[in-house]
């Protein structure tokens, strides 16, 4: 833990890119390997080859750090470990083990560095090597930006190779039986005359022996399990209402608490009047906690109802009060003292006052992340030591936070993660961590379990960033010649690093993801980020700046090929250069069937936005009815290098079209008087079941980058129904949510 507090304190995120500040990391550091934290406890005949893979004679455990937030993550993870362990679903158990510098994530490297995904140059490779080796040294443990894949995909099958050649390392021994004639199937060592040694078996002896590395991984055309369509591990359990989540667990003698905080965000209590929560039942403690006051009692109700009759007056907001005033904010930063960064400059564009053919200007506005599951965690705080148990997407940051507010040693601080009934990015925080341990430090002996209220979850969400895009574009001849794109949010890396106590200082590449990096040749081309002063705390967001820009880029450009008189398919394959892309493109213009007729009143609209490094494309189709808007079918294709499982890229692809299409449609985050307007679903909608419309998914494997794909698929979703209802109805919406301009059924 030392090591991530020590580097910590001198790194610094630059536009979402982590750099150390006056280090130099020689090739002992990035290549000397972290302690293998299951090492620490091992009981007699226990063999742990590495940090992923536990074996005893009872059991076999296989350590999935990534948190599983939904996004079936837990499963990929033993998967990626059991191919070449040769195990079975149903032969081992699974742990999210303990936050440890030996799961560092490097695959987050690639999205840090401020080359586009497809530059291949020494300057962009250099930087990539260099971020990644700054990621390894930290230990830098974070689930996020679609990188539990990359980051997996080669050291846990590695992880697993350890293991087997390992296992039938000692089977020879036990034999004396040559290795090369020993195989492995189903957990066992297979001896030549089909006798078998169970892995469980093996263990004690594996346990004092050197684990064997550097082992050949298999061939694709081997693998028993990636790239098939895969049960996953928990879906059982959330089928039958069984499955733990942090929300579920109890303890005996456990307290409950509630809080109420600011609900202008950040601000201060300056006094409040427990008097009537003090006499409800069940209440044992009034506990001021930073910026608000918490009541313990001994249940959460009890909790939540005593907490609401707590008398607060509160400081005024430390940024604009109102609405209105956010969004002139916004449009007053489109001045050159603001120019964050110009990201791409292609061709040649210089403007006079009337030369342009188009301008157009687009609003993106606060959403929030509005998980299923609320905020929570449980905390219990001795002398001796810390326990937490909450879900968390950077664990040993939050181990860090709780050492800060107990007094505890980081070594003293033990987080057990769980699972998560969703994130969207909301558990990169660590406000309902702070203020348990707050809490708990001050009951000590006692386990704690802070939830947050639906309403204090959304009045305290650090919500997406808002933004606006001035567009100035050309045609000629038919064909889009000249796009000029400034994009104006307030920078959520900045936000965010505030509150991680890291400096963020240069340009924030999420102000203009998914516009920077559209994968075309337009001849005039250029993008450019204007920082908005902080407003508002924001925080990332499922797909963080892709989901803002990717909107403004894709529908600018529509535009400009509207003008032109162009097919919108045919000018987007005409424009892209990058055959992966062109071939998402292509494939998804076959499979929704772009060149046949619609019906009367009927519109379809195609997008493609490139995030976390893979290209999606999603074409929609809507009918304008006497009623509003229906949305009938998305068809959706994405280039992910390989699909480990079917079936879960499947879902998760559906899954973030219908939260792409819902916000899109539905949701916004205002502010009145300082506080969010919006406290609870129904004034923050997403897509209903009645206007779920038919999806159709297609992976394709042409790139040769392994990526992921939980978020890619929300950037697309806006500008291709922007674009599918242009096309049906001739209105040009540029502002989200697009129900204050029609109307949906």
């Amino acid at each position: 833990m030392s090591q991530l507090k020590t580097i910590t304190r001198r790194t610094f995120l630059v536009g979402s890119t982590a750099i150390a500040g006056g280090v130099a990391f020689g090739t002992y550091l990035t290549k000397k390997p972290h302690d293998n934290p299951l090492a620490e406890n091992l009981k007699n005949g226990e063999a742990s080859f590495n940090p992923w893979v536990l074996i005893n004679e009872e059991k076999i455990t296989l350590v999935v750090p990534h948190m599983d937030m939904g996004q079936g993550v837990a499963s990929m993870q033993a998967a990626l470990i059991a191919e070449e362990l040769d195990l079975d679903f149903g032969q081992f158990e699974i742990s999210f083990g303990v936050p440890a510098a030996a799961y560092f994530n490097t695959a987050l490297a690639s999205e840090a560095a401020p080359f586009l995904s497809a530059d291949e140059s020494i300057p962009a490779k250099t930087m990539r090597t260099l971020m990644s080796s700054v990621f390894k040294i930290m230990g830098l443990q974070v689930t996020g930006g679609s990188s539990s894949v990359p980051d997996s995909f080669f050291k846990l099958r590695m992880a697993g190779a350890t293991a087997r050649e390992t296992l039938k390392k000692a089977a020879s021994l036990k034999t004396g039986v040559a290795v090369e004639q020993l195989k492995t199937a189903g957990g066992h060592v297979i001896l030549p005359d089909g006798n078998q040694l169970a892995y469980t078996e093996l263990a004690k002896l594996a346990s004092e022996l050197k684990p064997l590395h550097n082992n050949e991984l298999r061939e694709p055309a081997d693998w028993r399990l990636i790239g098939k369509p895969m049960q996953r591990l928990d879906v059982v359990e959330k089928s039958t209402g069984t499955l733990k989540y942090g929300i579920d667990l109890a303890f005996d003698e456990m307290l409950y608490a509630a809080v109420k905080t600011n609900p202008r965000k950040g601000a201060a209590m300056q006094s409040y009047d427990d008097s009537l929560a003090k006499k409800m039942r069940g209440v044992s403690h009034v506990i001021a906690v930073t910026n608000g006051v918490a009541v313990v009692a001994d249940n959460t109700w009890r909790a939540f109802k005593a907490v609401d009759k707590v008398d607060c007056e509160w400081s005024e907001a430390p940024y604009p009060a109102e609405q209105a005033d956010h969004w002139a904010e916004v449009v007053a930063s489109f001045i050159p003292e603001r120019l964050d960064k110009v990201w791409r400059d292609d061709g040649s564009i210089t403007w006079s006052k009337d030369s342009y053919e188009i301008k157009s200007e687009y609003k993106a506005p606060y959403v929030a992340h509005q998980p299923l599951e609320p905020l929570n965690a449980i905390i219990k705080v001795t002398d001796e030591r810390v326990d937490i148990w909450v879900a968390h997407q950077m664990p040993r940051f939050a181990q860090q936070k709780v050492a800060s507010i107990t007094g505890h040693e980081e070594e003293q601080i033990y987080l057990h993660n769980q699972y998560a009934g969703g994130s969207f990015g909301h558990r990169l925080e660590f406000e309902n961590v702070l203020l348990a341990a707050e809490i708990a430090k001050q009951v000590q002996g006692k386990a704690i379990k802070l939830t947050f209220s639906r309403e204090e979850d959304f009045a305290q969400d650090f919500t997406r960033q808002i933004g606006m895009a001035s567009g100035l574009g050309g045609v000629d001849n038919g064909q889009v010649v000249s796009m000029d794109l400034s994009i104006a949010t307030v920078s959520s890396s900045t936000s965010q690093g505030k509150r991680l106590g890291q400096a963020t200082p240069g340009p924030d590449k999420q102000i203009v993801e998914g516009a920077w990096n559209l994968p075309y040749a337009i001849p005039n081309f250029r993008v450019s980020a204007y920082r908005v002063p902080e407003l508002a705390p924001t925080s990332s967001w499922r797909s963080v700046g892709a989901s803002t820009a990717g909107f403004f880029a894709d529908c600018f450009l529509d535009e400009l090929i509207h003008l032109a008189g162009a097919d919108p398919l045919a000018e987007r394959i005409r424009l892209c250069q990058d055959e992966v892309v062109k071939q998402v493109l292509i494939t998804a213009g076959e499979l929704s069937e772009w060149n046949k007729p619609l019906g009367p009143n009927q519109g379809r609209g195609i997008a493609l936005v490139e995030s976390f490094g893979v290209p999606v494309a999603e074409v929609v189709e809507v009918t304008q009815t006497d009623n509003g808007i229906k949305v009938d079918q998305v068809t959706v294709v994405a280039d992910v290098g390989q699909v480990l499982d079917p079936v879960n890229f499947d879902n998760l692809v559906k899954g973030g079209v219908v939260w792409g299409l819902g916000h899109a449609m539905n949701s916004e985050i205002t502010y009145a008087d300082g506080k969010v307007q919006q406290r609870n679903y129904h004034q923050h909608e997403g897509m209903r079941m009645h206007q779920c419309p038919q999806i159709i998914v297609k992976g394709l494997e042409n790139a040769t980058k392994i990526r992921g794909i939980g978020e890619p698929p929300i950037p697309p979703a806006a500008p291709a129904l922007a674009n599918a209802i242009f096309a049906a109805t001739g209105q040009r919406i540029r502002e989200m949510p697009f129900n204050k301009h029609i109307k949906f059924v």
